[in-house]
């Protein structure tokens, strides 16, 4: 077959690219988000009284498989520098206090203590599945109001207390783009991580961890922080390809939903389809970027995976600091 003349290519390419734009998965309803906490549900999957959703993918199978992926014994956190800074996407900033130092010791010790206000965009912490409801439910049905003044009386963060260990996956978006960070409100479809995979030469699996890098930290330290409410990350239908795939949890650098949402009338639709129908935790703020240099150094985008949140009776989640090892 003759190479077909460059003007004609040009064309073919442009009509796929109108084509992907045009798809519906790019343009979901809340009638769609509605109708997938249904059919995206893994309520009583695990049983009616389940409070890990799932984390219950990392088996011990898993876990070993997951060990075995240690080569070169290389560690690199995931998370970012406790940010004590006011700013436009931390209003409540780390608070580390000092509280017997050198010139005043307490005897032969120096003390401190911290305080945070962890959920929100600049703090790197895990979100455990009492964080959110739908229509007055938590995942598996539990009722928002088992949340009280004494915290989550299901599903709280102490259900994760033995620590997730995994395999983990980085979605490097901007790599894949040719980028170095993706801009405010840019959104990753399915045909994005899709072709991630292929280019990567690796294939979410049940159990994984993925990491969605959009490059934010490195944005910000280029170009100062910005209003969140603008900030790249999933679009809804990303919700489907990771039950497809039956991630245990998701991660990113930023809030993992794109924002806007781009679903008129939902504000978080991957966070409302992860964490209360799929019952998947998230991870959110976690900084990419020190990975994604090990990652690209190897050409080797999977990893041992651990993390393990501060075990808080009734907690909705909790700061932490995930290893990538390689």
């Amino acid at each position: 077959m003759p190479a077909m003349p460059r003007i004609a290519l040009f064309a073919s390419l442009l009509c796929l690219t109108c084509v992907a734009a045009d798809s519906p998965s790019h343009h979901l309803t809340q009638a769609d988000v509605d109708r997938w906490m249904t059919e995206l549900s893994n309520w009583s999957r695990w049983g009616k009284n389940d409070q890990i959703g799932s984390v219950n993918l990392i088996t011990a199978a898993k876990r070993k498989q997951a060990a075995a992926l240690v080569v070169d014994g290389i560690s690199v956190s995931l998370a970012h520098n406790a940010v004590t800074e006011k700013a436009v996407d931390n209003p409540s900033p780390f608070v580390h206090k000092m509280l017997a130092t050198g010139a005043h010791p307490a005897g032969q010790f120096v003390m401190d203590e911290y305080s945070v206000s962890f959920h929100g965009y600049a703090h790197t912490h895990m979100d455990a599945l009492a964080h959110m409801a739908w229509q007055g439910k938590m995942y598996n049905g539990f009722p928002q109001t088992g949340v009280t003044d004494q915290g989550a009386g299901q599903l709280a963060v102490t259900g994760f207390k033995n620590g997730i260990f995994t395999r983990g996956i980085l979605i490097d978006i901007p790599r894949l783009k040719g980028v170095p960070y993706l801009e405010p409100s840019a959104a990753i479809y399915p045909e994005d991580l899709d072709a991630w995979e292929k280019q990567a030469g690796v294939t979410v699996g049940s159990g994984d961890v993925v990491f969605i890098r959009t490059g934010r930290w490195a944005r910000r330290a280029e170009k100062g922080p910005w209003d969140p409410a603008h900030i790249a990350g999933l679009y809804a239908s990303c919700a489907r390809w990771l039950k497809q795939r039956d991630v245990a949890m998701v991660g990113s650098d930023a809030a993992t939903d794109v924002m806007p949402s781009g679903v008129p009338g939902v504000g978080q639709p991957m966070h409302q389809l992860l964490l209360v129908a799929m019952g998947t935790p998230i991870f959110d703020n976690c900084d990419l970027e020190a990975v994604a240099i090990a990652a690209a150094e190897r050409k080797r985008w999977a990893f041992l995976v651990t993390a393990a949140p501060i075990p808080v009776p009734g907690g909705t989640g909790s700061p932490l600091n995930p290893i990538a090892t390689f």
